[in-house]
């Protein structure tokens, strides 16, 4: 670092969780040589779309990105929150900016109300089906009271064409509480979502046909509804996709999903029964790697761990993801905060014969002791 007032970077990756961990963290970042190389230099439509959302989110925030886009310096703001709506670039899934946003929205001033319109469901990026299953369960563990925490997709809109719309709305905290989430549990039931627009309703009803025949080998409490969306609330683009979710006893919910190829796209068509087979498979997938957050989630837990009081926070996971391994560096930079990172070791012997999926990583650090400053008093 060659300037102590600004974090430095290089590169185009991880850009979301750099500005997510400088806004929460209020220190100014720098980065560049942001696809020098390529054809298409510079910031992306979706990345500059990311950095206006947290322009809309934030009071006071200075970003500067010089001609070509190759360089961004950005000062963060306050985080006021309220009521902001957001036209979403159509190249990424809605994900892409729920995703992050989930860190930053109980710190901001006002209960965050956001809406976002764009492509719902795409094969890129999370749908919020998804996120609600997958990364709402971790952010309620961090928070005592998550009364006003929702997610709800009001329009669904698959890609190219898009036409959905999401409404987030989160309560203000004044700090996340220290965690200590050490059992996975067995899996007591699947729940998912086969959801269908422009194209027969049929369709999703052999989604789940075929999904269930495949996970009745295990467990027999599945219920897949089908979500069949008509008329205006269906988008511009054809598109069907399915959604499963494994809860397990003790409340941990793991996720995986799948999505049809884009309309208008080199793939060709999807077949319903492939694409329900593939989503059970991808769900025993993540079963099987197993912990108290699912891979999509790893790096929402590392952040608001990190956030939380000068207390011992303990989670466990599967094996780490990149994304996540990015993220546990990222925080060291800019919290100075090193995780203390282990491999569960199972003390009886039923459970080592028995097998659990894959190893399980327990990660353990001491909050830097955040506190949202902005939040009122009552």
């Amino acid at each position: 670092m060659k300037n102590s007032r600004f974090q430095e970077y290089t590169g185009s990756n991880y850009l979301r969780q750099r500005l997510v961990l400088a806004t929460l963290t209020s220190r100014s970042v720098r980065i560049s040589s942001i696809r020098t190389r390529e054809d298409d230099p510079g910031l992306q439509e979706a990345e500059a779309g990311f950095i206006r959302l947290l322009d809309k989110l934030t009071n006071g925030s200075k970003v500067e990105v010089n001609e070509t886009g190759t360089q961004l310096t950005y000062q963060p703001g306050v985080l006021l929150g309220g009521r902001v709506e957001h036209q979403c670039s159509l190249a990424r899934g809605l994900g892409y900016w729920l995703e992050p946003i989930l860190a930053l929205a109980p710190f901001c001033k006002n209960p965050l109300h956001l809406i976002l319109t764009g492509v719902t469901n795409n094969q890129l990026d999370p749908s919020p089906d998804m996120i609600k299953a997958s990364c709402l369960p971790v952010l309620r563990k961090f928070l005592l009271d998550d009364t006003g925490l929702d997610l709800t997709v009001t329009k669904r809109g698959a890609a190219p064409g898009g036409g959905g719309q999401v409404v987030l709305k989160c309560p203000v905290k004044k700090s996340p509480r220290p965690v200590q989430v050490l059992d996975q549990g067995k899996i007591k039931r699947i729940r998912g979502v086969a959801w269908g627009v422009r194209v027969s309703p049929s369709v999703a009803n052999r989604v789940v046909e075929s999904a269930k025949g495949k996970l009745l080998q295990f467990i027999p409490d599945i219920y897949i509804y089908t979500d069949h969306m008509t008329g205006k609330s269906s988008g511009n683009s054809p598109g069907f996709g399915l959604i499963l979710t494994a809860e397990t006893n003790t409340g941990t919910f793991l996720s995986a999903e799948v999505c049809s190829n884009p309309a208008g796209g080199g793939q060709g068509p999807t077949v319903p029964e492939d694409l329900g087979v593939r989503g059970a498979q991808l769900l025993m997938e993540e079963i099987f790697r197993g912990g108290c957050a699912d891979s999509l989630s790893q790096s929402l837990a590392v952040v608001l761990m990190g956030l939380g009081p000068p207390d011992v926070s303990k989670f466990m996971v599967g094996p780490l993801s990149p994304y996540t391994v990015q993220c546990l560096r990222h925080v060291r930079d800019f919290m100075d905060l090193t995780f203390k990172l282990e491999t569960l070791v199972r003390e009886d012997e039923e459970d080592r014969s028995l097998k659990m999926g894959a190893d399980k990583v327990v990660m353990t650090c001491v909050g830097v002791g955040f506190t949202n400053l902005s939040k009122k008093t009552a």
